[in-house]
């Protein structure tokens, strides 16, 4: 099994091809058999390779080919294979296979359903290049990639302005961070001369000692790549509007694939960040900053979508956070949970927004307790384990990133403080969405309800959801040993309770009205901060007066610029000249004898003077 690896980003991307090139004359029973089945035979050989490793957990090196040959530097199409690879592949396979087989129904009326499957099976393709790959070039091209498709897919209503521009703002935002990226590939190779991911490491500890400059340069760089790609402050203004694509898109990007490519890239360059102290420190700071804008930010949200997304930025703050306090375990222990619930939760909300006629607003839903009961048990659980409630997967992973944030050396228990406050703001909205869709006076009656096609990979992510913190993940070869130190017992009680103390209050507010905050959300300085949390704490606004606004005032100044004038003179020139010549041509052989003889006289003339 170990040599067929390549063919599991493979045979997604031919399907991609094929879906290209024969979409059009396909029946749509052909496209969800080829869109589906491509990512399940992919997830199927997954799983059968992860039966093969778990027996020998000896990391595995497949090159294909050498990619380029210059000079000493040869890349090549070369797949590296260990407990973390397992983990990535296994969630872009397994939930990106549920995700398309939930599209299959949800996009079934859809005039693209065959571009829709294309570009899906392209960006799951681009997703598996990345995370296989054994260096950081061959890894870049996956990182693009994943761009270029989540552009397409983020713009698939293309017929929609606004969903053009949300593309848009996605694939340039994020190229802040790939140019930075990029910097940082080009400093590790002029220093390490190596992009290999495992070379690079025992470079890396050879040539760099802990607190140098250049591995922190380094290390800042790829971080800025990671916060572009993964959403994170002050990048992350891309995802809210990345809602404008399909339902199962957002679920895609969210849960499986593009967010958790910047917490991938952190973790498998591990090694780096061990030798840059600071650049850790920067980690988690920014994980748990961006953590705490978008929890309060999605309080305020009344679009469902947006109020997920939200959240998914405050999730992978997170990872981040994980991460940065070299919680590197629980990092991954939280990307795998988080993909359960989150893919859950988006995948729910397609099924209120497909069977209620494309309504977003939660306070034109309530009710849909007993008209959609798959759906509202997919929500109740899914949002129990966004909330970290006892017991259920998002328990287990966020437990261990709080304990460890709190073992770090003097910061310790402020990020452990700011992780709860996180984690109380994320069961209040969380339960609060819970609250007013699926309890209340029914405000949209459903047109339908789920058909199997959604119903089943909801109830297989419930199952996830609820039980996936159980797994063990063979990661423990991959990253340095943990302390094994353990916090008073106190702190762990104070981090199970938080979440519950959360969930109680969005009950007694949202649901039983026991708790009347209406005199403190209309006090003017609540009004004001609930306007400055919905609007995303002002950055779109900020970008739009230092970037967006004067790039177009400059591409007004410059529409005229004196370089085309001078252009614009010449072709002028040509044509005024163009049209005398047509006007000599008029058909009369006495003008033509006049013109040639008064030619032949200035020849003459110029001979004769000559000499």
């Amino acid at each position: 099994m170990r040599q067929l690896i390549g063919l599991i980003p493979l045979i997604p991307l031919l399907s991609s091809v094929c879906l290209m090139l024969l979409g059009g004359r396909l029946p749509r029973l052909w496209i969800g058999l080829l869109g589906v089945g491509s990512v399940g035979l992919a997830a199927l050989l997954t799983g059968l390779t992860a039966v093969d490793f778990l027996a020998n957990p000896e990391p595995f090196q497949l090159t294909l080919w050498v990619w380029m040959q210059v000079g000493n530097f040869a890349p090549g199409v070369a797949f590296y294979f260990d407990g973390l690879t397992l983990v990535m592949m296994s969630v872009i396979t397994g939930v990106g296979f549920l995700i398309h087989l939930f599209s299959t129904e949800f996009m079934e009326e859809d005039k693209s359903y065959a571009r829709y499957f294309a570009y899906l099976n392209m960006f799951v393709a681009a997703m598996l290049i990345l995370v296989m790959a054994d260096n950081l070039l061959l890894l870049y091209l996956g990182w693009e990639g994943v761009g270029v498709c989540s552009y397409l897919l983020v713009g698939f209503w293309y017929q929609n302005s606004a969903n053009g521009q949300a593309a848009r703002k996605a694939f340039i935002v994020t190229r802040i961070g790939d140019t930075a990226m990029a910097l940082g590939l080009f400093l590790l190779f002029t220093e390490l001369g190596t992009l290999n991911i495992q070379a690079l490491g025992v470079a890396a500890n050879e040539t760099w000692q802990v607190g140098d400059k250049l591995p922190l340069i380094a290390c800042l760089l790829l971080l800025a790549g990671a916060v572009g790609k993964s959403a994170q402050l002050p990048l992350h203004t891309w995802l809210p509007d990345a809602m404008a694509g399909p339902t199962p898109v957002s679920a895609l990007i969210h849960a499986a694939t593009m967010v958790t490519a910047g917490v991938y890239l952190i973790a498998r360059t591990h090694e780096l960040y061990l030798l840059a102290p600071i650049a850790m420190i920067a980690v988690a700071l920014v994980g748990l900053s961006t953590s705490l804008m978008a929890a309060f930010t999605a309080l305020t949200q009344r679009d469902i979508k947006r109020i997920l997304a939200y959240s998914t930025i405050s999730q992978i703050g997170y990872m981040f956070l994980a991460l940065g306090v070299g919680a590197w375990s629980a990092g991954v222990f939280h990307l795998m949970t988080h993909a359960f619930f989150k893919a859950l939760l988006f995948l729910g909300s397609g099924a209120i927004i497909h069977c209620l006629h494309h309504e977003h607003d939660i306070f034109k839903m309530g009710g849909l307790r007993t008209r959609m009961p798959v759906t509202f048990w997919s929500f109740m659980i899914g949002s129990a384990a966004l909330a970290a409630l006892p017991m259920t997967s998002g328990f287990f992973s966020k437990d261990q990133i709080l304990l460890q944030a709190y073992q770090v050396d003097g910061i310790g228990p402020w990020l452990w403080l700011g992780g709860l406050l996180g984690a109380l703001l994320t069961a209040i909205y969380s339960f609060r969405l819970v609250f007013v869709v699926f309890f209340g006076k029914a405000n949209t009656e459903p047109d339908r309800d789920t058909g199997w096609r959604m119903a089943l990979p909801l109830s297989l992510l419930c199952a996830l959801a609820l039980f996936g913190g159980w797994i063990m993940l063979p990661v423990a070869e991959v990253f340095p040993t943990a302390s094994g130190l353990h916090p008073a017992h106190w702190v762990e009680y104070v981090s199970i309770a938080v979440p519950i103390v959360g969930v109680v209050i969005a009950y007694l507010v949202f649901y039983s009205g026991q708790l009347r905050v209406d005199g403190l959300l209309n006090m003017p300085l609540m009004q004001s901060l609930q306007r400055f949390w919905y609007s995303g704490w002002g950055l779109d606004a900020l970008y739009d007066r230092l970037f967006v606004r004067p790039y177009y005032a400059l591409a007004a100044l410059f529409k005229g610029e004196p370089v085309d004038a001078v252009y614009g003179l010449i072709v002028a020139i040509n044509q005024t000249l163009n049209g005398w010549l047509a006007e000599g041509q008029s058909g009369q052989m006495r003008r033509y004898l006049i013109s040639m003889v008064f030619g032949l006289i200035v020849v003459l003339a110029i001979m004769l003077g000559a000499f």
